[in-house]
C-alpha cells in the first residue's frame, strides 16, 4: 500500500493526490471517527484522544457505479453538486470513453444521473433487503459467497473488488481470507459512500443487518461488530476503475498486482452496451488476476434496465450459458455456477431482472 506524509496506513486516492485517513486496525471496535478527527478510546488516558484530522469530504464527481469512465463535462453535473475537472484532469482520468464508441458514450451519459442512495433503497432495504426469509435474494447471495470462502481455496494476500458501487456486503466473508483489499469504482459518489462507511461517519448506510446475517451463516461465533471492524481494517484503498480499458486501474500502480482474487457484483453487465463489450470488459479485469487466482462474479440474468433515482440505466441481458461461455473464452475454469430466480414479490418495478447468477471461476495457468 502506498503511504503518504509518513502517516501509517494512510491512503492516497489515484489521480487526486488526496490523502485519506488511515483505516483503523483490527480491534474490539475501539476506533471511531467524529467530525473533528480520528479518535481512540484509551481507558488509561481518559477521554478520546485526537489522533489525526481527516481531510474534508471529497466533492461529488461524475462516473459509473460499476467501473467505467463517463464523458466528463467541465461544467460538472447539471443541477449542481458535481465536481468540475480541468482539461488536464480529464486527459489524466482513469479512462474517458472513446469518442469512437457511441455505445459506451450513451451508457456513460445515462450514468451521470445515478443516485447511490436510491439504488441502495431499491435493492438493499426491504423487501429485497429483508434477510429474514431464507429464500430471499439477499440470503442467497450471502450464502453463495460464504460457502465458497468456507472451502478455504479462495484465499491469499490481495483481493480487488471490481466495480464496488456503494456496497460492502460482497466483502463480508472475504475479509477473513485476505489482508489487503482494494475497492474500486469510477463513480465518485459511490466512492464517497464507501468512505462514509469505512470511516463510520454519520449518514453512512447501515450494513449491520447484512453483517449479522453473515456471522450467523458462517457460524464462527464472531460478532457483527468484529466482522465490520475486520473489513474496515483490511480495505487499504479505494481507486477509480474503467473496465473498458486494457489497464482498468490505469498505470499508476497503486494496487498490488496481480491480485490473488477478484470479486465483482452487478458490474460488467450493467456497464456494457452489448455482449462483445461484456466479453472485453471481462478480458480486461482478468489481466489484474494472477494465473491460478480466483474470480467470484455475481450479476443479473436477463435484465435490460434498472432504476437509480432519476436514472434509468440500460443493462445487457445475459443468460447463464452466455456467462459460462464468456468465462471460458477469458481463460477460466468454471468451478461453480448457480442461478436464482427472482420471485414475484421481489419484482418491485425498479428493474426487469429475471434472476441472479453466482459463479466461482479459476484463471488457468498460462492465460
Amino acid at each position: 500500500m502506498r503511504q503518504s506524509g509518513g502517516q501509517p496506513g494512510a491512503m492516497v486516492e489515484q489521480g487526486r493526490g488526496r490523502m485519506l485517513p488511515p483505516i483503523p486496525p483490527p480491534c474490539v471496535c475501539c476506533w471511531d471517527i467524529k467530525g473533528d478527527g480520528w479518535h481512540r478510546e484509551d481507558a488509561a488516558r481518559g477521554p478520546r484522544q485526537l489522533i489525526a484530522q481527516p481531510p474534508p469530504p471529497h466533492r461529488r464527481g461524475q462516473g459509473w457505479r460499476a467501473g467505467v469512465a463517463p464523458q466528463i463535462k467541465a461544467s460538472g453535473r447539471k443541477g449542481g453538486g458535481g465536481s468540475s475537472m480541468s482539461g488536464t484532469d480529464r486527459s489524466q482520468a482513469a479512462g474517458a470513453v472513446p469518442d469512437s464508441d457511441p455505445g459506451l458514450a450513451a451508457v456513460s451519459s445515462a450514468y451521470q444521473r445515478f443516485e447511490p442512495r436510491a439504488y441502495l433503497r431499491n435493492n438493499y432495504a426491504p423487501p429485497r433487503g429483508d434477510l429474514s426469509c431464507p429464500d430471499g435474494v439477499g440470503p442467497w447471495k450471502l450464502r453463495c459467497l460464504a460457502q465458497t470462502f468456507a472451502t478455504g481455496e479462495v484465499s491469499g494476500r490481495t483481493l480487488i473488488d471490481i466495480g464496488s458501487g456503494p456496497t460492502i456486503y460482497q466483502l463480508l466473508s472475504a475479509c477473513a481470507h485476505f489482508e489487503d483489499i482494494t475497492m474500486t469504482d469510477f463513480l465518485e459518489v459511490n466512492r464517497q459512500e464507501l468512505r462514509l462507511w469505512l470511516r463510520e461517519e454519520p449518514g453512512a448506510f447501515d450494513w449491520s443487518v447484512y453483517s449479522q446475517h453473515v456471522c450467523l451463516i458462517e457460524g464462527k461465533g464472531e460478532s457483527w461488530q468484529e466482522k465490520e471492524c475486520q473489513l474496515r481494517a483490511r480495505v487499504k484503498r479505494i481507486l477509480p476503475i474503467d473496465v473498458h480499458r486494457p489497464q482498468p486501474l490505469g498505470a499508476g500502480g497503486l494496487a498490488p498486482l496481480p491480485a490473488d482474487a477478484l470479486v465483482s457484483a452487478f458490474c460488467l453487465e450493467a456497464v456494457s452496451p452489448d455482449l462483445a463489450s461484456f466479453q472485453r470488459a471481462l478480458d480486461h479485469i482478468t489481466t489484474l488476476l494472477r494465473p491460478g487466482g480466483h474470480l467470484l462474479l455475481i450479476g443479473a440474468l436477463e435484465e435490460s434496465w434498472y432504476l437509480a433515482g432519476e436514472a434509468r440505466l440500460a443493462v445487457v441481458p445475459v443468460r447463464e450459458e452466455e456467462v459460462r461461455e464468456a468465462l471460458v473464452r477469458s481463460g477460466y475454469e468454471v468451478r461453480d455456477l448457480r442461478t436464482y430466480t427472482m420471485p414475484a414479490h421481489l419484482q418491485t418495478g425498479v428493474d426487469d431482472v429475471k434472476g441472479i447468477f453466482f459463479t466461482w471461476a479459476q484463471k488457468k495457468v498460462g492465460v
